[in-house]
């Protein structure tokens, strides 16, 4: 079974008659192999709540955590997914090979705070490809051919193997409550040895993301710190 765990500030029919994800979810009705775990009316922290669910004794062999406002445009979502997780144990839509070893986004290298701007150096071995936009099937940022492996993935999608995360002991970081948890996760899954890949999986995301916010900026001082990276300006 495969079990897709989101959060949303949105109550329960809200979350189904207007989001992204909960819109798509119902369009994949048709496939039993999907479970969901929903946190409505969310405040919680996202690692709080993604390893309550790593650790939840049931048979759901793989995870999914998903943003609420992503549109699943895939209708072989379970198909794609679970073919990525036989060929690594945690895979993203996108992603990066060669990060330098402060970069504040797994596609930024570098972020200027005085303008709040980023750059993206040509040699990070971007992967995967994510549409944008409100609606579903939305205008396709491609970043480099996938499967790939990496090293850092973006947090808006993640499916993983249960149990290559029980049997190796990762898990997110609390202190990463919605900001950096996904990084953190990804350099925790490397350094325990864990495989990490983008695969092709057709998503479209609304979001552009909370980069350079005073929550973001502040647990960018605690990601580094923890990491013993240099700061990024």
């Amino acid at each position: 079974m495969i079990e897709i765990v989101s959060a949303t500030r949105m109550t329960e029919d809200e979350f189904w008659e207007k989001s992204a994800l909960g819109i798509s979810l119902r369009r994949l009705a048709w496939d039993e192999r999907i479970i969901t775990w929903i946190a409505y009316e969310n405040s919680t922290g996202l690692p709080e709540l993604f390893n309550a669910r790593i650790e939840a004794k049931n048979d759901h062999d793989t995870l999914v955590f998903i943003h609420d406002d992503v549109w699943i445009d895939d209708i072989f979502f379970c198909n794609h997914v679970l073919d990525g997780c036989r060929a690594f144990d945690v895979i993203g839509v996108v992603g990066c090979a060669a990060p330098q070893p402060n970069q504040p986004g797994w596609l930024f290298s570098e972020w200027m705070p005085a303008d709040n701007t980023f750059k993206v150096r040509p040699d990070l071995q971007a992967s995967g490809c994510i549409g944008q936009g409100s609606q579903p099937f939305g205008n396709v940022g491609f970043f480099g051919p996938s499967p790939a492996a990496c090293e850092l993935m973006d947090g808006l999608f993640l499916a993983m193997r249960k149990q290559a995360l029980l049997d190796s002991g990762v898990r997110f970081d609390p202190q990463f409550g919605f900001h950096f948890y996904d990084l953190d996760f990804c350099r925790t899954a490397r350094a325990a040895g864990l495989r990490l890949g983008t695969w092709p999986v057709a998503l479209t995301h609304q979001s552009d993301g909370a980069y350079g916010s005073k929550a973001w900026s502040d647990r960018l001082v605690a990601y580094l710190a923890k990491w013993s990276l240099p700061a990024t300006a």
